[in-house]
């Protein structure tokens, strides 16, 4: 791949996604450029929802990338560095376009006005989005893509916590229905809650939810070559920890070292 265009690529990745960016130093040098490809790839489409303000625009630009990923799958990218990357990575490895595809599919949640009834169904959407990226990040590496779920969901639900303020801001929901009304909430005041014992207590199940998943991924079967993959989930005791804090890189960067140094979440 045009050492270029990798530069470029890791640029947008690590401004714009460090923990994954810090997670893919630790893979094998010849699966470094094709990571980021895929990380860059996550980013363009996970950001449709904030560049608009109608899901038929956020559609319209979903199916943009749908149509940049076969063309990139045929040898025919479009000019642009994620669209030429998609390209070198194709050639380079066996990759499904369905699995690509299918991001993009479970990305048209973030821009209309859905809701998720139950917390199966947050954690449907969460194996979609950043389960099926994991997958894809396995595949690259030569791993077992079985191992995705559980680390994705645990730092799936703890990126939507983290993330709370700015989605209550744009009025979007991830928090499941039935949790809102175990709490006596309904979306449109939940959204105006900051300092609330009904909205803690909606973050207490979920971090929980977070801790669970991220255990089962620690104390499951050594990630082995998958690892590099996995890495970001590391962050959830972190990130848990200190919700409604940042945490900064150097934290970060500490808690993924010490992880790649165990071999395990």
């Amino acid at each position: 791949m045009d050492p270029i265009l990798v530069n470029r690529l890791a640029d947008t990745v690590r401004r714009n996604d460090p923990d994954r960016y810090f997670s893919h130093l630790f893979a094998p040098p010849a699966a470094r450029p094709l990571l980021l490809v895929l990380y860059a790839f996550n980013h363009e489409v996970a950001r449709v929802a904030e560049t608009v303000r109608e899901p038929m625009l956020g559609a319209i630009k979903l199916e943009w990338w749908r149509e940049t990923l076969e063309g990139a799958f045929s040898g025919n990218p479009r000019n642009h560095d994620v669209a030429k990357g998609l390209a070198a990575l194709f050639q380079e490895k066996t990759l499904k376009l369905a699995d690509f595809e299918a991001i993009i599919a479970a990305r048209a949640f973030d821009s209309d006005a859905g809701h998720f009834a139950d917390l199966a169904a947050l954690e449907n959407y969460l194996d979609a989005t950043g389960g099926g990226l994991m997958r894809l990040a396995i595949a690259i590496l030569g791993g077992d893509p079985a191992l995705a779920r559980p680390a994705a969901l645990a730092y799936g639900l703890a990126g939507l916590l983290r993330s709370l303020s700015f989605h209550n801001n744009r009025h979007k929901l991830y928090m499941p229905l039935d949790l809102l009304q175990a709490v006596g909430v309904t979306p449109e005041v939940f959204f105006t809650l900051e300092h609330d014992t009904r909205r803690a207590a909606v973050v207490r199940q979920l971090a929980l939810r977070a801790r669970d998943h991220f255990l089962a991924s620690r104390n499951g079967p050594r990630p082995r070559a998958a690892l590099p993959a996995l890495l970001p989930a590391a962050l959830v005791p972190v990130y848990i920890k200190r919700l409604g804090r940042d945490v900064p890189i150097h934290r970060r960067q500490m808690a993924l070292l010490a992880a790649a140094m165990k071999k395990r979440l």
